[in-house]
This record gives structure tokens, C-alpha cells and sequence, in this order.
């Protein structure tokens, strides 16, 4: 447990060498946690001796980590817990950030709060099921009307489970809720396996969470911090994704300079379970990237031919 500035305690899980020369740090969507990257974990560490160091962490009110306060369920606050993250566990050496769905939000608020340590630190960004607008382009998969309603229901519901507290009385009805969150979340394929993840990361989360969040999430504008990045990126969607469709990926790939823009056909919002394999290709190219480019750094200069060395004091 990693216990930041406010009292909040976060389950950080680290793996690979510690002496490796890229850093990943893996931030997971609303309503889920950690394990929401296993399948990308476990093919960062087949990279063998170039495997990366890997941290992946539950955001405040999810998962293992404990409840946030009301006040603090906010994309700003994840934002500021993912730099208080980096300079603990990953206080030296080029970064990778991956985030998934709020995990890309929360890392665009770290790039708009923390620029010169953003900028000096992270050497590669991954976003995937995610967006710089809000919920500008969230539609449900469903027409027009029907969408603004349900987005009023569903900013009406937020409110009333914000200040639910953080208990979890949600749980015993996941089993009756399930073909409709496999409608929202997954596209053509859905593994057994993905499906009870995602149920369990929701079953996790305190009504606080599940509500606190989602005035933050639906507010948020960060696409002029993404056209001030220069950095190897990719941005990965589904075709199929009723949360976060392809309009937000493009939005993100036109604004973030030299971003790579991958739609996967058929799939929904949760990639890194539904299409674990292009997630974790992407990933795995980013630091391969990195790590060339740190090696590359740490090179001696050499003097230009005709120039000494040095030169003597007067």
C-alpha cells in the first residue's frame, strides 16, 4: 500500500527488473482496477531481458485501494495520485503511461497539472477507450434523443449514488445487470473470462465511486494539453465502442502530433480484455521505443573530427 498526501491508500502492484531502462505505469478505467492490464503485464514480461519495470495501481475508490473522499473524486485528483505514483516508484529513467478509458483521462490531467515533469519523464503514451471531450461524442450506440435522455438519467443517478457513501449494495444485483453492461462494454467478442473481471472491478466499487466521478469525467476538455505533447503516442478504439466511439480516438490522434490511430473492427470499450493482443502489441512497441531512444541518450557525444577535445584554461 502507497499512502498519498491526503490519507488515501493505493494497492500498487510492481513488477519486472528494477534495474530495467523503461517504466511502465498502467492506469485502468471507472468502475475497475488493476486487473483490467493482466494480459498486457504478462506480455511485458516475455520481453525477457528488455522487460520493462511495471507498475500498475488501483485508482482511490477502486479495487484494493480505500475510498476517496466525495470532494476528491475528481479527474484532477487522479491526475495529481498518478505524479505522486511516478515520483515513488518511479523517481528516475524514461516512463510509458498506458490508460484505459479514465485511466487515459487521468492521464491527460497529469499531463495539464505536472507539464515540466510530464514532459521531462514520459517518453511514451498509450490511450486506449478513451477521450479529451467529455462526453461530447457518447451516444450509447443509440440515436440521438434517446441518448441525451439517458445521459440525463444517468447524470441524475451519479448524483444520488455520490452521496451514497462507500458501501456497495450494488453488488447482488450485478448477476441480473449482466447482458446489459455486455452490451454497453464488449462488441463481438466476449470472453467468460473478461466478462467476470469487468463485473468484479464494478462489484468493487463503492456507490461513492460509481457516482463521485462522473460529473468530472463528463466536464472534461484537454485536447489543447494533448496538441503540446511531442511524443511517440498511440491511440487505440473500438469500432464498436458505445462509451467512448471512434470520434473521440480521432479527435485525440488529430490534436496529439505523430499519434498512431488504430480502430479494432467489432470491438467494444474494455480492449485490454476483449483484444488483448493488439493492446499489448501497441504497448510493447512503445517501449521498445523508449528503450532505444534511452540507450541512445545515455551514448557518449563524440567530438566532431578537427575539434579538440577540450580546451585549456587561459
Amino acid at each position: 500500500m502507497f499512502t498519498l498526501a491526503d490519507g488515501v491508500r493505493l494497492h500498487v502492484s510492481v513488477t519486472g527488473p528494477t534495474d530495467a531502462p523503461v517504466t511502465v505505469v498502467l492506469s485502468h478505467g471507472w468502475c475497475q482496477d488493476r486487473r483490467t492490464w493482466r494480459q498486457q503485464i504478462a506480455a511485458l514480461g516475455e520481453m525477457g531481458h528488455k522487460a520493462p519495470r511495471v507498475i500498475a495501481y488501483d485508482t482511490r475508490g477502486h479495487g484494493r485501494s480505500s475510498a476517496t473522499h466525495l470532494r476528491s473524486a475528481t479527474l484532477a485528483q487522479l491526475g495529481d495520485d498518478m505524479a505522486e505514483v511516478i515520483r515513488r516508484y518511479a523517481p528516475a529513467g524514461p516512463v510509458v503511461l498506458a490508460g484505459h478509458s479514465m485511466g487515459g483521462m487521468t492521464i491527460m490531467e497529469y499531463a495539464h497539472r505536472h507539464p515540466a515533469e510530464f514532459t521531462d519523464r514520459v517518453k511514451g503514451l498509450l490511450l486506449v477507450s478513451t477521450t479529451a471531450e467529455g462526453h461530447t461524442h457518447t451516444r450509447y450506440g443509440l440515436p440521438d434523443q434517446l441518448a441525451a435522455l439517458m445521459r440525463a438519467g444517468e447524470t441524475l443517478g451519479a448524483g444520488l449514488l455520490a452521496r451514497s457513501g462507500a458501501w456497495r449494495p450494488h453488488r447482488v444485483m450485478l448477476p441480473a445487470l449482466r447482458p446489459a453492461l455486455r452490451w454497453l462494454l464488449f462488441g463481438d467478442e466476449c470472453a467468460d473470462e473478461a466478462m467476470t473481471l469487468t463485473m468484479g472491478g464494478l462489484g468493487r466499487a463503492p456507490l461513492r465511486s460509481i457516482g463521485g466521478f462522473r460529473e468530472s469525467i463528463g466536464a472534461q476538455l484537454r485536447l489543447d494539453t494533448l496538441a503540446g505533447l511531442d511524443l511517440p503516442a498511440a491511440v487505440l478504439v473500438g469500432s464498436r465502442d458505445r462509451l467512448t466511439p471512434p470520434a473521440c480516438a480521432e479527435s485525440i490522434a488529430a490534436a496529439l502530433p505523430g499519434a498512431e490511430l488504430t480502430v479494432v473492427p467489432g470491438a467494444g470499450h474494455m480492449l485490454p480484455l476483449e483484444r488483448p493482443a493488439e493492446v499489448s502489441a501497441a504497448l510493447v512497441t512503445l517501449v521498445r521505443r523508449a528503450a532505444r531512444q534511452a540507450k541512445k541518450d545515455r551514448r557518449p557525444v563524440k567530438p566532431t573530427i578537427g575539434q579538440p577535445h577540450c580546451r585549456k584554461a587561459a
